[in-house]
């Protein structure tokens, strides 16, 4: 196999050859068809977000098909099948928040691409429990920004609240441009907040239906009921709570961000309410394929070799992607 490896935080990825892993008790491996590329990858392998032990292979968007299974397994997975591996890869199951239903706040939790190598590569290892059967018509590169973007949208998008009818996006990337179309397929009206000067970003955004689209230090043209923040930046809070109306939400959507600057109480005040989304559940999982059943959704992708995937965390990194990039190791 091939895998694009991080040694060092900081450091370009290195194409490794090894052998081909064999999956243990409860495992299957997979055959990697596409990898997405997400902003956690990108905090990973700019040292933004520790990794338990390097090296690692990173990617956690995964779309393949199990090609070995290992002892013990469990039933619903099948050899030859094609199959998601989202970021959440194993939990405990016996802490106060797995046994509750909360597995996103797992005590002892593993991530795919971060406690345990992920899709950067031609194969990986996963517990097949945590593997997502697809059943979804479309392409590989098409289908692995659901796993992520698409399922962290999702949540983001349950937390903003069934009554968030104006909903304000604060960065208009891959999962906003997901959840903004099943958003508007819900029948709320969607307000993208892009960088200054990204005029691109804003028509991309009203071409999916957005009813407004604007740089994201201009005030919104209405009150929003909620707002999502999936741009890491911490700036962003204030200014999105003060676009907020009275017992609005701002949802912070991303696992790392830059610090929050002091704001006045009054931007807070009126039960104003801002909430972070921590990783995410099986169920929420199968909720948001069910929902991307029905949904059309246009999925903007840009594809990349595997061996250049340091060139797509690159544009990542500076914007260059409209969409979400995608890593085809054939």
């Amino acid at each position: 196999m091939r895998a694009m490896v991080l040694d060092q935080p900081g450091r370009p990825l290195r194409l490794e050859q090894r052998v081909d892993p064999q999956p243990g008790a409860g495992e299957v491996r997979v055959r990697v068809e596409a990898c997405a590329v997400c902003r956690t990858d990108l905090h990973i392998v700019d040292g933004e977000l520790p990794v338990p032990r390097l090296p690692r292979v990173p990617g956690h968007e995964v779309i393949g098909i199990v090609d070995a299974l290992g002892t013990d397994m469990p039933p619903g997975i099948a050899l030859g099948e094609r199959v998601g591996v989202p970021w959440l890869g194993h939990t405990c199951g016996a802490c106060p928040y797995c046994t509750s239903g909360r597995e996103n706040l797992c005590d002892a939790p593993l991530f795919t691409g971060h406690g345990r190598d992920g899709g950067f590569a031609t194969h990986l290892i996963a517990e097949a429990a945590y593997c997502l059967p697809l059943d979804l018509p479309g392409d590989p590169v098409h289908l692995a920004p659901l796993m992520c973007a698409g399922l962290i949208g999702w949540r983001s998008l349950r937390l903003a609240g069934d009554d968030a009818r104006d909903l304000g996006l604060y960065g208009f990337g891959a999962a906003a441009h997901l959840i903004a179309q099943v958003a508007v397929h819900q029948g709320r009206r969607v307000y993208a907040f892009t960088r200054p000067g990204d005029s691109a970003a804003q028509a991309f955004a009203r071409s999916l239906g957005a009813v407004w689209a604007g740089a994201s230090d201009q005030a919104a043209p209405v009150a929003l009921d909620a707002a999502i923040l999936f741009a890491p930046v911490g700036a962003l809070v204030p200014l999105a709570l003060r676009a907020t109306r009275k017992g609005g939400r701002v949802v912070c959507g991303g696992i790392h961000m830059s610090d929050i600057p002091q704001f006045p109480y009054r931007l807070l005040w009126e039960e104003r309410h801002v909430l972070s989304v921590a990783n995410l559940t099986r169920g929420d999982a199968h909720d948001f394929l069910r929902v991307a059943a029905t949904v059309p959704l246009e999925v903007r992708t840009t594809a990349y070799p595997l061996e250049r995937a340091n060139e797509a965390l690159a544009d990542l990194r500076l914007g260059r992607i409209e969409g979400a990039a995608v890593l085809i190791p054939a």
